[in-house]
């Protein structure tokens, strides 16, 4: 029965593990439409334009002007179950349409340093299975979210090399819903509902170089900190069988600790000639810190106390790589059309893999392109489409296929005075 149970109590950031945004775990990279285009292949070396803050705080140095950009991204995500096993329907439309904001501003302070502040959302999800799922007890609804704040300074120590820093403050939120068989706490019923809820304000950093190793050829390497979230919300029981409602029905505190991964990115930008521009780059990221969650529910009542709890669960989660190429062309002034290609490792496996985390190894292609309104303005409009390989989720009552796919869609204004 503990078992059970604590199955629904996982923390709230668990659910943002099954994300369907273009990068793997519980990341998403859909923080500029500029970038999105090459499928973030140039992210560190390519300083396209305000949004650099977040790829590369030193690329800040390569900006003449102040800027203002700012957009949003669209999330079309598919999903295809193949489930046996327990009751219940297996439709799996479980992510709904979802909206990611950026915006970014950078001013020089002089001919060395320049200072930028950008707001996006480095993790986020938001995924509701229809009622009466067959995966019901291993979750319904999981909706996350973790924003950025983070101001930052680039200096410039020479012609070909650039540094940059930037403090990051994090907000994360989140919201589970899952249910229980009744029978697992012995009596009859209809399923037992349980929502956790809380959130976190935590710290981490950024840091950055960018060198031109040649007038056609720059290099760049970012570092994203870990950041380490203590979660405090609730756990909210309701729907209770009668028989057991005195017991169990209510409301208690709830914390969990959490520390998300730190990672390096890499990349070259290489200009070929007045109209094509290259791009390479790898992102490690350190999932292997997700190796288990634990999970604190505070109450006086022995018998919730026995079936709530603290209890380690474990991830088993694996440090990933994601590779990406891309390339823009220069039709004309007004006009720089561009493609990419990524490929990028899931943290979980077969044996691991959970029906809040049915993510899978990711191929995603990206097309965008960038049109210069005129000398201060500049729009740009990225597509990509992600398609996961099939994955197995195996849990108790519960084993399926899944093939996930995904549609997304970006569109950024950047402004220079």
């Amino acid at each position: 029965m503990k078992h059970a149970w604590i199955k629904t109590t996982l923390a709230i950031t668990i659910g943002a593990l099954s994300s369907q945004a273009m990068a793997n775990g519980l990341a998403i990279n859909e923080h500029s439409a500029s970038g999105m285009g090459t499928a973030f292949a140039g992210r560190s070396s390519a300083a396209l334009d305000a949004s650099t803050v977040a790829g590369n705080p030193a690329g800040m140095s390569k900006l003449e002007r102040r800027e203002v950009s700012g957009g949003l991204a669209f999330i079309h995500a598919e999903t295809d179950i193949e489930a046996t096993g327990g009751t219940g329907s297996t439709d799996g439309d479980m992510v709904p349409f979802a909206t990611v904001p950026f915006g970014y501003y950078v001013t020089p302070i002089n001919d060395k340093m320049h200072f930028g502040l950008g707001l996006y959302v480095p993790f986020a999800v938001i995924s509701d299975y229809e009622k009466g799922h067959m995966g019901r007890y291993h979750g319904v609804t999981s909706e996350v979210e973790v924003v950025n704040l983070q101001p930052t300074l680039s200096y410039k120590i020479n012609d070909q090399v650039s540094v940059g820093g930037g403090l990051v403050i994090s907000r994360v939120y989140g919201k589970l819903t899952s249910n229980v068989n009744p029978g697992a706490l012995g009596v009859p019923g209809p399923d037992v509902d349980v929502e956790i809820e809380g959130d976190d304000i935590a710290y981490g950093y950024n840091l950055g170089v960018l060198v031109d190793l040649t007038e056609q050829l720059t290099w760049g390497l970012t570092y994203h900190s870990k950041v380490k979230y203590g979660l405090e919300g609730d756990t909210k029981v309701s729907n209770v069988p009668a028989a057991v409602a005195p017991l169990l029905e209510g409301k208690y505190d709830a914390s969990v600790d959490i520390t998300l991964p730190e990672s390096v990115d890499t990349s070259v930008t290489y200009r070929l000639d007045d109209q094509w521009t290259l791009y390479g780059g790898a992102t490690w990221t350190r999932w292997s810190r997700l190796d288990a969650l634990i999970v604190e529910n505070e109450t006086s009542n022995p018998v919730a106390g026995a079936i709530l709890g603290k209890r380690e669960e474990p991830l088993k989660w694996e440090d990933t790589w994601s590779f990406a190429v891309g390339a823009a062309y220069q039709l004309n002034p007004q006009w720089v059309l561009r493609a990419g290609l990524a490929l990028d490792e899931s943290p979980t496996n077969d044996t691991h893999r959970t029906t809040r985390i049915p993510v899978s190894d990711r191929t995603i292609l990206s097309f965008g392109a960038g049109w210069n309104i005129d000398q201060d303005t500049t729009l740009d409009l990225a597509y990509s489409y992600l398609k996961e390989d099939k994955g197995e989720v195996n849990q108790t009552g519960y084993n399926a296929e899944y093939e996930n796919s995904a549609h997304g869609l970006a569109a950024q204004l950047t402004y220079r005075f």
